[in-house]
Parts: structure tokens; C-alpha cells; sequence
């Protein structure tokens, strides 16, 4: 179990990450262009995207911090997941620009100056480090963290492929080392891009959360005492870190002062087992047909039948 009462919060963390790697970004670009190095002109987009997932992080997470009001009834939770998925497409329209580059490179070599690739990328990769230190809490948790962590750890893998790629232009002259370093770029830029756009496009369309399994939810919830069925259930994320489900279940038929016991023992056991803490279920007391727009009872259950939490 971790402490986490000493780290800097997460929207300072994001602030100063941001701050130094934009400063980083004009440190590279001058000395991309004064070294000639396609490479480092690479990494210096790669940081762009880096200065933007920050950007988003930051901008994302103050609105996660919003309330929820009477037009966005879930508050912002979203938000920084969707900042989270337009970051990645923008590192995949980058990887695109970075192989077109290398292509023309590869084509008609150039000199690079090693020492200048040298230096530049080992400052980025000390860089890259404590952006990375600094956000491995905030991280495992939270998409939108997660976004701006792998894109600083693709650029670490980048600078250390550039300070292996200087070492060899020194002792090899071999230009060709360059471009093929950016294209290396190019596939860790795509390869960090594609596992945020796909848990944000599963949670954007209400998928099932990472991790859950559908038919393990449903059993558990069944073995809860005073269950009868589970069926019509839905689950879905609010956000990187919060769940939602909803569901019928069908009971003995009861009181409303009993059944509430019932409603408790789902509500704990879903937030302990599965962190879902958002439910809205609805008990029945006989067995419903399913139909394509969803659950309907025949006959109607007796009055006082619903619950919700």
C-alpha cells in the first residue's frame, strides 16, 4: 500500500511537466536544425505532442474536478478521457508526417552532427524520467494521467535510441542511422498511441469497463443472499476511474422495508469486488421476457417494486 499524502497533486505536477517540456521542445528544434538531424526534429514533435497530452491532462482533470449540474447530470468525468483519445489521434497524424520525413531521408542521406544529437537526447531522457517519477501515482488510475505518462515513455525510448543512434554515426559515419531512428520514432509514437485510443473509444461508446467480464458480475451479484436472477444489466464507465451499472433483479415478493437489506448487500458487494459505485437497480418479484428493446414483465410487478442507489 502506497502513501500518498507527500506527492505534489496532479494538476501541479502537470503544470510544471508542461512548463519544462516546452521549453525542452525549442531546446531540440534549434539544435535539430543546427545539427541537421531528422531525428531530433522527430523528437522535437514527438515533444509537441508530449507539450499537448500535458495541455489536455491538465485541462482534462480541471474538469473532471467540476460538479455535475442540471444539463450534464454526470458532471465532466468524460472529459478527460475524451482529451485523452484526440491526443492519441494526434500522435497517429504525427507517426504519419515522421515516415514521410524518413522516407525522403533515407533517400538522399545527410550529415548529422553527432555530438549536438548526443547531448540534446540525453537531456530529454533525464527530462522524460522525472515527468514520468513524478506522475507514477496519478497513472494507474486515471486514463487521462496515463495518456501524458506513455507519451513520456515513448519519448524516453526515443532519446535512447538517439543517444545509441549518436554513438554510431560518431565511430561509423554512417548517416543512414538517422532516419532510421525517426522511423523507429514513428512506430513507438503509434504503439503508445494505440492502447489509449482503444479503452477511450470502449468507454466513449459505454463498453464494458477494462477488466470486468460480464458473466463474472452476473454471478456474483446471483450468490448474494435473497437473489433470485439478474438479468437486463448494463455496465458502462463515467470516466477512467468510475462505473456505472444498472440492472433488474428478480426477488421473492416482499416488502420494501426488507428488500432494502438486499439492495445493501448488491450495493457493497459491487463497490468492494468490482469498484462500482454508481447503481440504479430495479428489483421485480416474477420471472420478465426479453425483447429486443430491452426487459418487459408480464404481468406487472405489485407496487413498491423499484429500487435504486
Amino acid at each position: 500500500m502506497h502513501s500518498h499524502g507527500r506527492h505534489t497533486p496532479t494538476r501541479t505536477v502537470l503544470k510544471w511537466s508542461l512548463a519544462a517540456t516546452v521549453a525542452f521542445i525549442a531546446v531540440e528544434i534549434l539544435a535539430g536544425l543546427q545539427a541537421r538531424s531528422l531525428a531530433l526534429l522527430s523528437d522535437a514533435g514527438h515533444n509537441f505532442t508530449d507539450a499537448l497530452a500535458l495541455l489536455l491532462a491538465w485541462f482534462g482533470h480541471y474538469l473532471e474536478s467540476r460538479p455535475a449540474d442540471d444539463v450534464r447530470t454526470y458532471g465532466y468525468r468524460r472529459a478527460g478521457v475524451l482529451a485523452a483519445f484526440v491526443n492519441a489521434l494526434a500522435l497517429v497524424a504525427l507517426a504519419g508526417f515522421i515516415f514521410y520525413e524518413s522516407y525522403r531521408r533515407l533517400r538522399s542521406p545527410e550529415p548529422v552532427d553527432e555530438i549536438t544529437m548526443l547531448v540534446v537526447a540525453g537531456l530529454g531522457l533525464m527530462l522524460n524520467l522525472a515527468i514520468m517519477w513524478w506522475m507514477r501515482f496519478d497513472q494507474r488510475h486515471d486514463l487521462n494521467i496515463r495518456s501524458a505518462y506513455l507519451h513520456m515513455f515513448g519519448d524516453a525510448l526515443g532519446s535512447i535510441g538517439i543517444l545509441i543512434g549518436a554513438v554510431l554515426i560518431r565511430y561509423t559515419g554512417w548517416y543512414l542511422v538517422d532516419p532510421l531512428l525517426s522511423v523507429l520514432i514513428g512506430g513507438l509514437i503509434l504503439w503508445t498511441a494505440s492502447d489509449v485510443i482503444k479503452e477511450s473509444l470502449n468507454i466513449l461508446l459505454e463498453g464494458m469497463p477494462k477488466g470486468l467480464e460480464m458473466q463474472s458480475l452476473a454471478a456474483a451479484m446471483r450468490e448474494v443472499e435473497g437473489v433470485c436472477g439478474v438479468h437486463d444489466l448494463h455496465v458502462w464507465s463515467l470516466g477512467s476511474n468510475a462505473h456505472a451499472l444498472s440492472c433488474h433483479v428478480l426477488i421473492e415478493d416482499m416488502p420494501h422495508s426488507q428488500s432494502q437489506a438486499i439492495l445493501d448487500r448488491l450495493n457493497r458487494m459491487l463497490l468492494e469486488r468490482f469498484g462500482i459505485g454508481h447503481t440504479t437497480i430495479q428489483f421485480e418479484h416474477t420471472n420478465c421476457a426479453l425483447y429486443e428493446n430491452g426487459c418487459s414483465v408480464s404481468p406487472p410487478p405489485p407496487a413498491g417494486g423499484g429500487a435504486s442507489s
